[in-house]
């Protein structure tokens, strides 16, 4: 079943081979990154050094729903000889956009968020394009030479798939981060409706960004869809039209305090740190997901030299990000979700 997971993933996102995963992070293995407040290619360009292994980026970047062109970093990323990796978690599976066919080499996302959709089993899934020239670049031996273990290089025995087999054969055997079975059926599972439930999420999405604008206690409201955004142009070039993502970002008057009374008060949606479920959820990312990034100046040590990786919020905005509320909407009826964020609002009327 792990199989037809990665063999259907790898077919949405465009790719040759796909690794269905548990979780790892960098910083277990000394991966190390310069963050970047950034979407100007050039300034990614100027960031890349010697020991630079890739750029990594999100398509649609949590929790601001910041875009990059995919295409630009892709071409700088190749000019350097590294590869453009790009998180396509907000993609919701390739639904919304596909990075690979805009010239990303590896597209990885949370498989637990759109693609399984019900907040039932913890995953991931890498995608190889299959595209990047590993051997021209040059900076990559444990793919291109031999192997002292396994008496072979990859890209030798494996060709276009040959990152996928060294995740596969090398790093998973290794670590043990593959999914299981029963993991692997509730993700097939799930993408049996993921396109049905990617449009609802959407328009509930562009529906309650618009109510919400029209509140009275509500300060400001950020969602992809609305023109204003600084992304919207962009990623109207890259999205399927008309759809902008499920997660949007608001505030309210009366800082911190009110913005705990609102989450305390939601009845229908759960105060959950996921996204892509197909509940209604919420948080205060400063005070949880994001909150060592928020609740802090750009610190120097946190600039190293192995990936450059794009920060999901810039600096400047860090006193309104710290109070804000990030919504992840579900597929409920539009109405019902309207009500339970009404009353919640009720708690802290404005004159």
């Amino acid at each position: 079943m792990v199989q037809v997971f990665e063999d259907r993933m790898a077919a949405l996102e465009g790719g040759v081979a796909a690794i269905a995963t548990a979780s790892v992070t960098f910083k277990q293995f000394g991966i190390e990154v310069k963050f970047m407040s950034t979407v100007n290619p050039a300034d990614y360009a100027a960031a890349i050094d010697a020991n630079t292994r890739a750029i990594y980026i999100e398509s649609i970047a949590n929790p601001k729903s910041v875009f990059h062109s995919i295409k630009d970093l892709s071409q700088v990323a190749h000019d350097a000889g590294i590869p453009l990796i790009v998180d396509n978690t907000l993609g919701m599976g390739g639904y919304l956009v596909r990075p690979i066919e805009h010239g990303a080499d590896i597209v990885v996302e949370s498989a637990t968020k759109w693609i399984c959709g019900h907040g039932v089993a913890l995953g991931g899934v890498v995608i190889d394009s299959g595209n990047f020239h590993w051997k021209e670049s040059g900076k990559f031996p444990t793919l291109t030479e031999v192997d002292g273990r396994l008496q072979f290089a990859f890209v030798d025995v494996y060709g276009r798939r040959a990152f996928a087999a060294k995740v596969r054969e090398d790093i998973q055997r290794e670590l043990g981060t593959a999914m299981g079975m029963f993991s692997a059926i509730l993700m097939l599972q799930g993408l049996e409706t993921l396109s049905i439930r990617a449009d609802r999420h959407c328009a509930n999405a562009f529906a309650l960004a618009k109510w919400l604008k029209e509140q009275k206690n509500v300060s400001w409201v950020s969602y992809l869809g609305f023109e204003a955004h600084e992304s919207h142009a962009l990623a109207s070039t890259y999205l399927k039209k008309g759809l902008y993502g499920g997660v949007l970002t608001f505030g309210v008057y009366g800082g911190s305090t009110a913005a705990d009374k609102v989450v305390g008060n939601l009845k229908l949606a759960s105060h959950l740190a996921n996204l892509g479920d197909t509940k209604t959820l919420v948080i205060r990312p400063s005070g949880t997901t994001h909150g060592t990034t928020l609740n802090k100046a750009h610190d120097d040590s946190m600039v190293s030299n192995a990936m450059i990786r794009v920060s999901v919020c810039t600096y400047s905005t860090l006193t309104r990000m710290t109070t804000y509320i990030k919504v992840s909407v579900g597929i409920e009826t539009f109405d019902d979700i309207i009500t339970d964020f009404r009353d919640a609002l009720k708690s802290i009327e404005v004159e």
